[in-house]
């Protein structure tokens, strides 16, 4: 476990809050310390409380640089404790459909009011709602309910993606 690492390499586990300042550039030769599971909206919210998977107490202190990611490694200010995101179980409405078609109207329905989704070839994931549910099992859609990591994608309202127009891009 990953807490247990910590003690291993480094001493006791102190109870005493975690404070996670810095982003760390993706070392997958690094091992965590930690795990810090958190739900989609949490990822979202670069500020506050939270607590590892072992239990361990952590602030957030994030540079608002987007929202973080399954996988992103977090630090504390010295370097001396690194951390990784991984996406918690949440529970979800799995969509499935008939045709591809289908699918893909019920996919353009929620997008139309801003849902989070989740993309897969044959399914569409969404976080448990039961006016959604009702609405999708009207339109002849099967449903399934599961508790699961949900990764949905950054659209227009996600993640925020910096990108520049030069005129030389613009075409007469």
């Amino acid at each position: 476990m990953a807490g247990q690492a910590w003690q291993r390499r480094r001493g006791p586990v102190s109870e005493s809050l975690l404070v996670l300042e810095r982003r760390l550039a993706a070392d997958p030769g690094s091992p965590a310390d930690f795990e810090l599971p958190l739900t989609a909206a949490e990822r979202r919210v670069l500020r506050g409380r939270r607590s590892t998977a072992c239990g361990r107490p952590v602030l957030l202190q994030l540079p608002r640089e987007g929202a973080l990611r399954p996988g992103d490694q977090l630090s504390d200010g010295c370097g001396a404790v690194r951390v990784t995101v991984v996406a918690a179980p949440e529970p979800l409405l799995r969509v499935q459909a008939d045709s591809a078609l289908a699918l893909l109207q019920a996919a353009y329905h929620l997008g139309n009011r801003h849902v989070a989704l989740e993309l897969h070839p044959e399914e569409v994931r969404l976080l448990d709602d039961s006016v959604l549910a009702a609405m999708l099992e009207a339109r002849g859609l099967v449903l399934s309910r599961c508790r699961e990591p949900f990764a949905p994608e950054g659209g227009a309202y996600g993640e925020v993606h910096h990108h520049s127009h030069s005129h030389s891009d613009s075409h007469p």
